[in-house]
């Protein structure tokens, strides 16, 4: 069957289309992403604009049209941080379904750190032992770890590279000026004293291989060496922690505007891509990786794989 996935995440809204059945590789039919920024979008009471709101339901009513277009039998539509703590988020989901028909379900920080497992799981095999599955998205990182395909601890903190640049750094995309030392370093003591609050829960289930998935990891990765996107999905990618040294003792004095320059780094993320870099780092650093393979499947393909699940017969 031709699934749809519709990710309205803090960054973009980010449709997928794949052809697909129970126990076979979804294979992707069609990608389409509008980038909106609704974190960045979001007022000082807290609520989601009005013109923010507009841009969400003029996307969401464009990917619809586009999937349906296609022949999708099937949309799945989800938002995660960005939506989930809007203040007014019930009001804005409200709106969505009445002007394009789309059911927007929020998934919560675990929900996300499940679903993204559950596709590493899946990928990977179950010769991969124990699993950790590490993801940062633009208002949170997800930690996922376990044996099975449903993990033993999945939890999200509020450390996405978005939320982090607005409210930590505070660098406008295209900024002519990296952040300042004491920016910096105010932001890793923050994240340090988030990642306290998980990091025992962590090692006592322990893992053995780990792994990241997300946007900003592949980057990361990247520019540490990695292959690049062309290079096709089945290439192993891999960031080693002394990689990822490397790659944040640079970018640090790199300003947004000039960092869109280095490969692999879009333009609507580079204002980000420090603050991702201090989270990889605080999060190998405290527990304990040396090397994380990249995995290119995430939060989407285990959306999709659990609504094969559901799907299939009794």
């Amino acid at each position: 069957m031709r699934l749809g996935v519709l990710d309205v995440g803090s960054n973009t809204v980010h449709l997928l289309v794949v052809d697909a059945h129970r126990g076979a590789h979804p294979w992707p039919a069609h990608s389409e992403k509008a980038v909106l920024r609704l974190a960045e979008q979001i007022g000082p009471d807290g609520a989601l604009t009005t013109a923010g709101a507009d841009s969400l339901v003029r996307a969401v009513a464009s990917a619809k049209e586009s999937a349906f277009g296609l022949g999708t039998d099937d949309l799945i539509a989800f938002a995660t941080s960005a939506v989930r703590d809007a203040t007014n988020s019930v009001a804005v989901l409200a709106r969505v379904q009445a002007e394009t028909g789309v059911r927007l379900e929020v998934l919560t920080g675990a929900d996300e750190a499940r679903m993204t497992f559950l596709a590493v799981r899946r990928w990977f095999g179950w010769s991969a032992g124990r699993l950790l599955v590490l993801d940062i998205g633009g208002g949170s990182l997800e930690i996922a770890a376990g044996i099975d395909e449903d993990p033993d601890a999945a939890v999200s903190l509020p450390l996405g590279a978005g939320r982090l640049t607005r409210r930590q750094l505070r660098v406008a995309a295209g900024s002519s000026t990296p952040p300042g030392a004491e920016q910096v370093e105010r932001l890793r003591a923050y994240v340090d004293g988030q990642l306290d609050t998980v990091a025992g829960e962590l090692n006592k289930v322990g893992w053995e291989r780990p792994v990241a998935t997300s946007k900003t990891f592949r980057t990361l990765a990247r520019l540490a060496g990695a292959a690049p996107s062309g290079a096709g999905v089945w290439a192993r990618r891999r960031l080693t922690r002394s990689g990822l040294r490397q790659v944040l003792g640079f970018i640090r004095h790199i300003p947004p505007a000039q960092l869109v320059e280095l490969g692999g780094v879009s333009a609507g993320r580079a204002h980000q891509l420090l603050a991702g870099a201090v989270v990889a780092e605080a999060a190998m650093r405290r527990l304990d990786i040396s090397t994380l393979e990249i995995c290119p499947w995430a939060l989407r393909e285990g959306v999709i794989l659990r609504r094969l699940d559901q799907l299939a017969p009794l």
